[in-house]
């Protein structure tokens, strides 16, 4: 760290669930599966109350990609949490695309409460993908 700042990689903003990828973001701490140390989170109930503004601005704020840890079907506030969350998903990259912004800069997947290893390995791929795409 130079200067109290982790300058280890692309900025990343997660967006998780509390009951469903929660837990599985926090058993890869405890199973010390390493990701990124510029990963934030940020818990919220559904996947699908994501909002397409909370994106834009977390990307017009500096993050270098979102990346959504969506419930899937283990949602317990409804079946349709899945094609709610991928047209919050496909709006946004629309919006995205208007304003001259890269839409692959926002990522989705299903996160299940034990998928800890999936995490992991979601989160460095998006990594290394945003930090060759900035080298471009």
């Amino acid at each position: 760290m130079a200067g109290g700042k982790v300058n280890d990689g692309p900025r990343i903003l997660v967006f998780s669930t509390d009951k469903i990828s929660d837990p599985a973001i926090d058993m890869a701490g405890l199973l010390k599966l390493h990701y990124p140390p510029t990963v934030y989170t940020i818990s919220i109930p559904c996947s699908s109350a994501v909002k397409p503004r909370w994106i834009l601005h977390a990307l017009e704020q500096g993050f270098d990609g979102v990346f959504i840890a969506a419930d899937g079907t283990d949602c317990p506030y409804g079946e349709s949490c899945t094609e709610k969350t991928g047209q919050v998903v496909s709006t946004t990259m629309q919006m995205m695309k208007d304003k001259g912004m890269d839409p692959a800069r926002l990522k989705m997947a299903a996160i299940c409460s034990v998928c800890s290893e999936p995490f992991v390995n979601h989160v460095k791929s998006f990594s290394e993908y945003l930090r060759k795409s900035s080298n471009s």
